[in-house]
C-alpha cells in the first residue's frame, strides 16, 4: 500500500511540473509584461500563445495595465517576458511587417 502511494504521488508530482511548463504567461501581467501583445490583447480580448488563441477579459483600458507594469518594474520586479515570438499569430514565423520586401525593392523608389 505504502509504494503505491508513492508511485501515486510521482505521478501527480510529474504532471503538476509538465503543467507548469505548459504555462502561458499573461502578456500584460506585471511580471511578464510585453507591450505590443497587451496591446492587442486588450484590443481583441485575448492573445495568441504558440500560435494557439488564449480568450482572456481585461477589465481596464490597456494604460492601466502599461503603469502597473511600469510601478512594478520601478520598484524593482523582476520582469520575465516571454521568449520572442511566443505571442505571435499562427503563420507569422519569418515574417518581416511593415515592409513589401524584395517584391516591391525597386517599384517607385526612382531606381
Amino acid at each position: 500500500m505504502k509504494k503505491s502511494a508513492q508511485v501515486t504521488l510521482t505521478v501527480v508530482a510529474t504532471l503538476g511540473l509538465a503543467a507548469c511548463n505548459r504555462r502561458r504567461p499573461d502578456p500584460c501581467q506585471q511580471e511578464t509584461f510585453n507591450e505590443q501583445a497587451c496591446q492587442e490583447a486588450v484590443n481583441a480580448g485575448g492573445y495568441y500563445w504558440n500560435g494557439a488563441w488564449v480568450p482572456m477579459t481585461y477589465h481596464y483600458p490597456y494604460p492601466y495595465y502599461y503603469d502597473s507594469y511600469r510601478s512594478y518594474a520601478g520598484r524593482g520586479g523582476q520582469v520575465t517576458p516571454a521568449a520572442p515570438g511566443a505571442y505571435g499569430h499562427p503563420g507569422d514565423a519569418g515574417v518581416a511587417r511593415g515592409g513589401f520586401g524584395e517584391t516591391g525593392a525597386g517599384l517607385g523608389a526612382g531606381e
